[in-house]
């Protein structure tokens, strides 16, 4: 009779899940029309001429954002157009040469540099070799948050003391004292991964999102702790209540921006992945079709090597489980909808 009664309930589940899942698919774009780390409309045009070996698009969208101050804009396009860099560097080599002391050109060799160092099995000396980059790049505009966000990440690499790291730390936030980047250099160096703990992670990203401007991505800072909890596979009731406080905080951010807005689109594939550990299948799901066809690949490319792949294995397992638990025959005239 136990067995009998394990397959039905098994039968019962295959059949909810063939018969809702379809109809969970209503607001996500197709597989085939998902992008990973998709470009917006301003990197897009830069990365097209630098992949033909020309320069001067990317050198004016770098001027556009320091000359207007768009830091937080800066920042995310310098940690793409580095990121091509580093496969294909003749543009920024050429940009170099025509402009040596050219500020953003400037920042973005130092982004480069420190990403490689950072990758060389001798991370620690080759990171020690770039200081000066950093130090031309900070001198090129006294304004610039960027290169001591830089700073951040080389100090983390060369094992910075923690007095070291705040020294680094006040000139970063005396320039923008919200700026994101900065406040997730300093999360990472505070995480228990580094040289902190998951306490003190917390700590510093609960108080740095309270204080944080409305609509601000620091206010995505907790979840990120949260994200970093839950890789450790292990957590307290305590630990919980936090990781669920720091996904209801992001989720408030997410509803903030338009569905389908690439701005918060690595925020609402954090979110997303730490719902789905929190079984917040519903939750989820909505976050899903908010990001629309924006996958990135932080976080899903530090569990997997297909980051995409592993975005829509989520996505279609959320609706997997949302579709198991509905009723097998809705009421009459009665409608089923998560997350609307």
């Amino acid at each position: 009779m136990v067995h009998t009664m394990s397959l039905l309930r098994a039968l019962i589940r295959t059949a909810r899940m063939i018969r809702h899942t379809p109809q969970l698919a209503d607001g996500l774009p197709p597989d085939a029309a998902v992008l990973l780390d998709a470009p917006d409309e301003r990197l897009g045009p830069a990365l097209v001429a630098a992949a033909f070996g020309e320069y001067e698009p990317a050198a004016k969208l770098l001027a556009t954002t320091r000359e207007g101050a768009e830091w937080e804009n800066r920042d995310r396009y310098v940690t793409r157009l580095a990121t091509f860099a580093l496969h294909r560097d003749e543009w920024l080599t050429s940009w170099l040469a025509a402009a040596p002391r050219d500020p953003d050109a400037l920042v973005l060799k130092a982004e480069l540099a420190v990403r490689k160092a950072w990758e060389s099995p001798a991370r620690g000396e080759r990171l020690r070799e770039v200081g000066p980059l950093i130090d031309a790049a900070a001198d090129g505009d006294a304004n610039d948050p960027v290169p001591w966000r830089i700073s951040l990440d080389h100090a983390r690499g060369t094992h910075a003391t923690h007095t070291a790291f705040e020294s680094l730390w006040e000139q970063a936030v005396r320039r923008t004292s919200h700026h994101y980047g900065c406040h997730v250099a300093a999360l990472q160096y505070l995480s228990a991964q580094w040289y902190g703990s998951h306490r003190e992670c917390f700590d510093f990203a609960e108080q740095a999102a309270a204080d944080a401007l409305p609509g601000s991505l620091v206010q995505a800072l907790p979840v990120r702790a949260a994200f970093a909890q839950l890789l450790t596979g292990e957590t307290t009731s305590v630990q919980d209540d936090r990781i669920d406080a720091a996904a209801d905080l992001a989720i408030a951010l997410s509803a903030d921006y338009a569905a389908g807005d690439p701005w918060p689109a690595e925020v609402r594939n954090l979110l997303t992945y730490v719902l789905v550990g929190r079984g917040r299948w519903a939750e989820a799901l909505e976050q899903f079709r908010l990001i629309g066809p924006y996958a990135t690949s932080f976080p899903w490319n530090l569990v997997t090597d297909d980051p995409l792949g592993q975005f829509l294995d989520a996505r279609d397992g959320v609706r997997i489980q949302i579709a198991s638990s509905m009723p097998l025959r809705g009421q009459a005239g009665r409608s089923w909808s998560f997350g609307h």
